[in-house]
Order: structure tokens, then sequence, then C-alpha cells
């Protein structure tokens, strides 16, 4: 008839949609097809008469039984030739495989794309629907995903159940225990193709290959800058709105950086666990180590524009100012310019108050590094400054 294959197609597709319609009044269990339903029923006659002597769970099939068993038993005889890890029943090890082989059977009728679990597909299929069918009765928030309830849940009682036996940090859900346990291990499963470069994170794989694809999505609203990770584009907004989230307990500092803050919190405590492995020196902050690091490898990455020397810091370079006569800096109430900032800031003292100080122009000569000498041929028009 036409009726029968229709329904074989029917039965077929869920395999592939991981729906499961037919559902056990006695254990629970979802079922693809009727017929398993119905199969159920006559076997157990209405009956879960497999019990668990250990904790006392009931069960329709023997089968069942014995898998749950191996719970208490810890018992894993189902063994991946791949990888070697192992299972307590053989469908947990043909859902892992797929980590390997890659297939994904069950496909999103929606939208066409597939997943490797059924389950998977099913919570998928909510960002179709926004069905959200996880409640939390302490505050009316629903979610897509019973995990997502739990993880929720624990915000109200503070709960943090999962700890680290390495260092004792107490997490709320076993994901988070998971990743953090790769900052002990040095574990690192996602590898960049493009370079071979491994990360502990998936996110941050993911944002270190935008540095091979040059895609900056997250743009800021404000200036139209783009950043490759939504991180930076916060720490970047901060710069538009003042904001400085991050507070020293010690002083009341505050700072727009949560490493800004960490450098600064050391300043109390006199630590310097940065360390040059040439000489012993210690520092409070990398950036400074790194600094000095350059003393060592005789490294100079900071060149004048103007007369082609290098410096090994970035300070080094403004001060050549001094040295040529290039004045950087303008006092907008009189006009005049200096070299150095201190200089400028007596200036626009003298505009504000009695006027202690009268100007005096000079000529004088200077060597490089800024004291007076006579074996330099380059002068400088500078702003001396006598007190009345």
């Amino acid at each position: 008839t036409e009726e029968k294959p229709y329904k074989c197609m029917e039965k077929h597709q869920r395999t592939h949609t991981g729906e499961k319609p037919f559902k056990c009044m006695e254990c629970g269990k979802d079922f693809s097809d009727n017929g398993k339903l119905r199969n159920i029923n006559g076997l157990t006659q209405g009956r879960n008469q497999f019990k668990c002597m250990e904790c006392g769970k009931s069960f329709c099939f023997n089968a069942h039984l014995r898998t749950h068993q191996r719970i208490h038993t810890g018992e894993k005889p189902h063994k991946c030739m791949e990888c070697g890890k192992s299972f307590s029943d053989n469908g947990q090890l043909t859902k892992h495989q797929r980590t390997h082989t890659g297939e994904k059977p069950y496909k999103c009728m929606e939208c066409g794309k597939s997943f490797s679990l059924s389950g998977h597909l099913n919570i998928h299929q909510r960002t179709h629907t926004g069905e959200k069918p996880f409640k939390c009765m302490e505050c009316g928030k629903s979610f897509s995903q019973s995990g997502h309830l739990n993880i929720h849940k624990q915000t109200h009682t503070g709960e943090k159940p999962f700890k680290c036996m390495e260092c004792g940090k107490s997490f709320s859900d076993n994901g988070q225990l998971r990743k953090h346990l790769r900052t002990h291990t040095g574990e690192k499963p996602f590898k960049c193709l493009e370079c071979g470069k491994s990360f502990s994170f998936n996110p941050t794989l993911r944002t270190h290959q935008r540095t091979h694809t040059g895609e900056k999505p997250f743009k800021c609203m404000e200036c139209g800058k783009s950043f490759s990770d939504n991180g930076n584009l916060r720490k970047h907004q901060r710069t538009h709105t003042g904001e400085k989230p991050f507070k020293c307990m010690e002083c009341g500092k505050s700072f727009s950086r949560s490493g800004h803050l960490n450098i600064h919190k050391q300043t109390h405590t006199g630590e310097k666990p940065f360390k040059c492995m040439q000489c012993g020196k210690s520092f409070s902050d990398n950036g400074n180590l790194r600094r000095h690091q350059q003393t060592h490898a005789g490294e100079k990455p900071f060149t004048c524009m103007e007369c082609g020397k290098s410096f090994r810091q970035n300070g080094h370079l403004r001060n050549i100012s001094r040295n040529t006569g290039e004045k950087l800096f303008k006092c907008m109430d009189c006009g005049r310019s200096s070299s150095q900032s201190g200089t400028l800031d007596l200036c626009q003292q003298t505009q504000t108050k009695a006027k202690p100080y009268k100007y005096q122009e000079s000529r004088q000569r200077f060597s490089p590094n800024g004291s007076s000498k006579s074996t330099d041929s380059r002068t400088e028009r500078t702003l001396v400054l006598e007190t009345l």
C-alpha cells in the first residue's frame, strides 16, 4: 500500500532527527517507534522486575540492570580502539567514536546543521522554537537546557560542589572544573591546523585562527575600530567610557584592566615574580622584564625617524627631542614651546598665579645625553625660568 512505505520513511527519519515520541509510563524511557514501546510493555507486563540490590533502582530489562550496575562496580568493558578510552556500555562507545570519525547523523530540518548526538540536535532545535522548558523556581528564569538551569541554581545557593584536588579551587559545574584542570596538566587538546599551535580551550583556538584569517568581527560603535575577540573590544571601550572596574582594596586606586591592577598590587606587597634568567634581577611585571632583557640582547627596537638613532626604550626615544631641539610641549596660554613637559608645567603656573618667574632666551650647547658640554655643535632654544 501507499501507507506502509510512508510510515517506514517516517520511522527512518527519526534516526536522523533523534525524535522519540513514545514514552513508557512505567519507567519513563522514550522510544522512536510504538512497536518498541509495546515490546517493553508486553515483556514487563507493567512491572519493573529487575531491581538493583545496591541502590534499589528498578529496570524493565535485565540488560539495562547489568549496564546500570557498572556504575557501582566501575567496570568499563567497551574500549575505543582509536584512543583507548573505555565505557560502561556500547552505546556510549558508539557516541564517542563519532569524535574520531566526524560522523554527524542527526540533521536539523530547519537549517541543515548536523550533530553527532540526538540530544545535541534536540537542544539545538530550541534555538529555532525559542523553547525554554527548564524554569528556576527561585526567580522564574527559564533555560533551554537542564544543565544550564542546574548551574544557574547555584547562583542562589552559592554552592560550588566541584573541587580541584590540585589547588583546592571550587566550581559550580563539572565542565568548569575540567577546563580548570588543564591549567595544572598543561593539556592543550585544541590544535590550529594552519600553524600547529595548540590551546587549552576551543574559544582561544577560534580567536587565534583569526590571526591567520585577519578576521576582526567585533567593532567599536564609538570609533569604528575592530577587534578579533570580544574581550579586547570590551577593554577598548573603556577608553571611551573611562570605566575602571578593577579596584585596589589596599589604597582604593582603580584600573581599567585586571592585569594593570595585578601589577599595581605588587607595589604594596613588594612582590617581583618576573626574574631575568641572565642576571637574576627581578621585576614586578613582565613588561619591565622584557625591557630589561634588551640590555642583554643589545636590542634597540625604537628608532628616531629624524636622525636614525635607535634606543632600547620608547621613553629614551622621546628624550631625543631634548637633543635635537624638537619642541613637543606647547603652552596653550602664551604659545611658547618646550622639549620637556616639566618646563611647560612651570610655564602654565606663571599664567595662573602672581607670575613669580620671568622668561629669558638662551643659547646653550648640549651633548646627546642632555648634559651641558661644548663638544656638541647642536644648539637648542630653551626656556629658562628665573625667580624675580
